[in-house]
C-alpha cells in the first residue's frame, strides 16, 4: 500500500510547480518533488531519510516549523496557510505559507505528513510595504506636483512678462516706423537771440525732472522741437519720445489711440491695440495740439496724468504708465477755459511749467542762422550748391512778418533753392504780406447777432433759461431767445 502511495506521489505531485515534501511519523523526509529541490537548493541524496530539521546544515530547524509539526498539526488533520518567515543562507529571506495534512495508515494513527510549501515572499513583501510605498510615492507625487505647479506659475509669469515686453516693443517699433516716415522741420533748435536763449534756459531747468510741461506758441514755431530737446536732456533719453497729435484724429479714435483697446471693444476693433500711454511707459509722451482734445476725454486724460492708471477700451483691468507728459498747443487755453471748451482742472495740471516758444518775428536776429542751417540741409538733400546769399534776399527775409513762423521760412527757402540755377540764392516768394492782415469785410447785423448769442450760450454752457442763463444775460424772454435761435440756426 505504501509503495502504491509513493508511486502515486511521484506520478501526481512530481510535476507540480509548488514545493511538496512527504514526511514520516518521525518527520524524516520520505519524498520531495522537483520544485522543492529547485526552490531550496537541496539534492535528493542529501534529503531523503533525514529529519527535515537537519536539512541544509540544520537551516530547516525553524521554530515556527517545529510549532506546526509538533504542536499544532497533531491536533488537526489539515492546516492551511501557516505563515513561516525564515532566512536561508543560500537563497536569502523566504516567506512561506505551509499547508500540512496528516495521512493515516490506520484509524487515528499518522503514517505520513504531506507538507505543501507556497513561496509568497514577493507578494507578502509588497503587501507589507505597500502602505509605506504608497505613502512614499504619494509624497513624491505631491512634491512633484507642487514643483510642477510652481514651475508652471513661474513659466506663466515669465511668458506674461515676455508677452507684455513683446507687445510694448512691437508697438514701439510700429510707432517708430511711423515716425521715420515723417520729415521733421529741424534736427535742433537754432538761434542765439535773447528770446530763444530764455527757452534754452527753461528747458535745462526742467529736463531732469518728471514734471509735466506745457509748450505754448504759434503754429510753426517749433514746439515739438522743444519737447524733443527736453526729452533728449532727460533721464528717459534712451527710449524714443512717443508722440500723438490730438488734432490729427477723429474724436472717436483719440481715446483708443491714447489708452488702447481690446479686440471687439467697438465696431471695427478686430484686434487688440496698445495705446500711446502704454507704449510711453518709462519714456516721454508728447501730446501735440492738446487744445483740440474733445471735452469728454479731458477727465480721462486728467485721471491718468494724476494717477498713472488707465484702462484699455473693452477691458476692466487697470494698467499703470510711468509716462512723462509734455503737451503743446497754439491756443490760449485760459481763454478756452473761460469759454467752457477746456477743463479748468486739466489746464491747471498741464500748466505747471509752461514754456512759450517765441514767434519768428520776435527774434529777427535768428533769421540769418536759420537761413544758413536750412540752406545747408536743403542743398545737401537736393545735390545743389548755394554759396551766395544776396543782401536783398536777407533784408527781405528779415523784414517779413512770418505768420507761419519757422515752418514757413523753411518752405520759402526750399522753393528758393529749387529755383536757383547757380550758386546764388534767388527768392521765388515776393514776401509782401503786410504786418497786419487787411481789415475783414464788415459783417451783417444778423451775423453779429448770431455770434453774440453763441458766445453767451457757450459762456453759460448752453443754459437757455433760469438764473445766470443766456436769456437773463441777453435781457430776453426765454421763448424770444429760443425763437431767435431757431431763426439764426443756432444748435448745440
Amino acid at each position: 500500500m505504501e509503495k502504491v502511495f509513493l508511486k502515486y506521489f511521484d506520478d501526481v505531485f512530481g510535476s507540480l510547480r509548488e514545493p511538496l515534501v512527504l514526511l514520516d511519523n518521525d518527520f524524516k523526509v520520505v519524498k520531495a518533488n522537483g520544485a522543492f529541490y529547485r526552490t531550496f537548493g537541496v539534492k535528493p541524496g542529501d534529503t531523503e531519510g533525514k529529519v527535515i530539521y537537519d536539512l541544509g546544515n540544520r537551516q530547516w530547524d525553524i521554530p515556527r516549523l517545529r510549532e506546526l509539526l509538533e504542536t499544532i498539526l497533531p491536533q488537526n488533520t489539515v492546516l492551511n496557510d501557516f505563515e513561516v518567515e525564515h532566512t536561508f543562507e543560500n537563497i536569502g529571506l523566504k516567506i512561506m505559507h505551509l499547508n500540512a495534512r496528516r495521512i493515516y495508515r490506520q484509524k487515528d494513527q499518522t503514517r505520513f505528513v504531506l507538507l505543501a510549501i507556497e513561496d509568497v515572499t514577493e507578494r507578502e513583501y509588497y503587501k507589507r510595504h505597500l502602505e509605506e510605498l504608497v505613502a512614499e510615492r504619494t509624497a513624491e507625487l505631491s512634491t512633484a506636483r507642487e514643483m510642477a505647479e510652481a514651475n508652471r506659475k513661474v513659466a506663466e509669469n515669465a511668458l506674461m512678462e515676455i508677452k507684455q515686453l513683446k507687445d510694448q516693443l512691437e508697438a514701439e517699433r510700429a510707432y517708430l516706423q511711423e515716425e521715420i516716415k515723417l520729415e521733421f522741420s529741424h534736427d535742433n533748435i537754432v538761434g542765439r537771440s535773447d528770446a530763444i536763449k530764455y527757452v534754452f534756459y527753461k528747458m535745462e531747468q526742467i529736463a531732469e525732472t518728471n514734471t509735466t510741461v506745457l509748450v505754448l506758441g504759434e503754429t510753426g514755431t517749433g514746439k515739438e522741437l522743444v519737447a524733443r530737446a527736453i526729452h533728449g536732456m532727460s533721464g528717459r533719453k534712451d527710449r524714443a519720445l512717443v508722440k500723438m497729435n490730438c488734432a490729427a484724429l477723429p474724436a472717436t479714435l483719440i481715446e483708443s489711440e491714447l489708452f488702447g483697446h481690446e479686440r471687439g471693444a467697438f465696431s471695427g476693433a478686430q484686434a487688440k491695440r496698445i495705446g500711446r500711454f502704454e507704449v510711453a511707459n518709462g519714456t516721454t509722451l508728447f501730446l501735440d495740439e492738446i487744445g483740440e482734445l474733445p471735452l469728454e476725454l479731458q477727465p480721462k486724460l486728467l485721471q491718468v496724468i494724476e494717477s498713472g492708471r488707465f484702462e484699455r477700451l473693452g477691458s476692466s483691468m487697470t494698467m499703470n504708465s510711468d509716462a512723462r507728459i509734455i503737451a503743446a498747443t497754439n491756443r490760449n487755453l485760459e481763454e478756452e477755459v473761460r469759454q467752457g471748451r477746456f477743463r479748468e482742472d486739466l489746464w491747471y495740471r498741464l500748466n505747471i511749467f509752461p514754456i512759450t516758444m517765441p514767434p519768428l518775428r520776435a527774434r529777427p536776429e535768428d533769421i540769418a542762422l536759420l537761413l544758413t542751417f536750412f540752406v545747408e540741409k536743403i542743398t545737401k538733400r537736393l545735390g545743389k550748391t548755394i554759396e551766395v546769399i544776396p543782401t536783398g534776399v536777407m533784408e527781405a527775409l528779415q523784414r517779413y512778418h512770418w505768420p507761419g513762423n519757422v515752418r514757413e521760412l523753411k518752405n520759402v527757402l526750399e522753393r528758393a533753392v529749387i529755383n536757383s540755377s547757380g550758386p546764388k540764392l534767388h527768392l521765388v516768394d515776393e514776401l509782401r504780406k503786410p504786418f497786419k492782415d487787411s481789415a475783414a469785410p464788415p459783417k451783417t447785423l444778423e451775423t453779429v447777432e448770431r455770434e453774440h448769442i453763441l458766445r453767451v450760450l457757450e459762456q453759460t454752457q448752453w443754459k437757455v433759461s433760469g438764473k445766470d442763463s443766456a436769456a437773463e444775460i441777453l435781457g430776453l424772454n426765454r421763448s424770444t431767445l429760443r425763437a431767435r435761435m431757431r431763426k439764426l440756426n443756432i444748435r448745440k
